[in-house]
């Protein structure tokens, strides 16, 4: 089997500092296994770069591992914590410029400073875009008050890239079900969502431009393109308009990783719905296995120029890189 040169966009880190944040996300994990990735989440060096080496990643875009800053109930550190550890991943890019790249830690309780900092990352620290972690205080980037933080999305044409999070409560379809709450559904529901929000909130009609990545082949969505546009016809609307069928805005400002999903079909139904120039590789290091996704990949029945689009070429000329 010939290895594929890849990039790979949901790959993650963590800061020593940023360890009490992730621990909100505890509640949906295993006991057993929350905290196992302790060690390759900080690690830059030779135990990342064997898994990128055996999976054929070129280049890995890093994340901080969520939900980061966005759990912060004070805005003037977050804004604060979100500046230094993207100081800290800069930092660690430019000892391996050829390997890796970034996307920014963004503190989107205050939107302003989050699009200067997302500016600041992109133009200065040679980051690819944003990694936003769901929903934060509640709120949703649909919201008017990010209306600044889309319109510097759209001047710097860079992606963003929406991280599942658990919602802002517990709602009462999980009661009894605590291994629903989490990544085996829960996150899937809340940032399929998130991404609905922004299609029929209009987002995407006022920043024809902006570009969102979603994870996981696209949160189920793809496979339920024809009942969207279906049912938004009957839908109790209100005063909701939109320029096009939802579909419109999935097909034309979406694009989908293949992190967390080594699976032929959803990858199939992805490239047919959403077109072969919208599916990117992605292996969630170190939650999934690299040389998984990688086998998986290299193995899976497309053509070579789908193999090459979705490995390399489509993240590239997203990215710039």
């Amino acid at each position: 089997m010939t290895q594929t040169a890849k990039i790979a966009l949901e790959e993650h880190f963590m800061h020593p500092d940023f360890f009490d944040y992730f621990g909100t996300t505890a509640i949906n994990i295993s006991p057993d296994l929350f905290g196992k990735a302790r060690e390759a989440l900080l690690d830059f060096g030779e135990r990342r770069l064997t898994a990128m080496d055996e999976a054929g990643i070129t280049k890995a875009v890093l994340s901080l591992a969520g939900p980061g800053v966005q759990a912060e109930k004070r805005m003037d550190t977050a804004v604060k914590l979100a500046r230094q550890v993207n100081d800290h991943l800069a930092a660690e890019m430019a000892k391996q410029p050829a390997r890796y790249g970034g996307f920014a830690h963004l503190a989107m309780q205050d939107p302003a400073a989050a699009a200067d900092e997302l500016e600041r990352c992109v133009r200065d620290l040679g980051m690819q875009g944003a990694m936003i972690n769901g929903q934060t205080g509640g709120t949703y980037l649909d919201d008017d008050r990010y209306s600044v933080f889309w319109e510097r999305v759209w001047d710097l044409a860079v992606p963003v890239y929406i991280h599942p999070n658990n919602p802002p409560e517990t709602v009462h379809m999980y009661s009894g079900h605590p291994e629903l709450f989490g990544p085996v559904w829960s996150w899937t529901v809340e940032t399929a969502t998130h991404a609905l929000r922004l299609v029929f909130s209009g987002t995407f009609d006022r920043f024809p431009n902006a570009r969102l990545i979603l994870g996981h082949l696209g949160e189920t969505l793809p496979y339920l393109l024809w009942r969207l546009d279906s049912r938004w016809e009957i839908s109790n609307r209100g005063a909701m308009r939109l320029e096009h069928a939802p579909s419109h805005y999935l097909r034309n400002n979406v694009w989908v990783t293949t992190s967390g999903m080594c699976s032929d079909a959803p990858l199939r139904c992805a490239l047919d719905m959403l077109g072969s120039d919208r599916v990117l590789f992605s292996a969630d290091y170190p939650f999934e296995s690299a040389r998984e996704a990688g086998e998986w990949i290299d193995a899976a029945p497309l053509s070579d120029a789908e193999r090459r689009a979705v490995c390399h070429d489509n993240a590239a000329s997203l990215l710039k890189l």
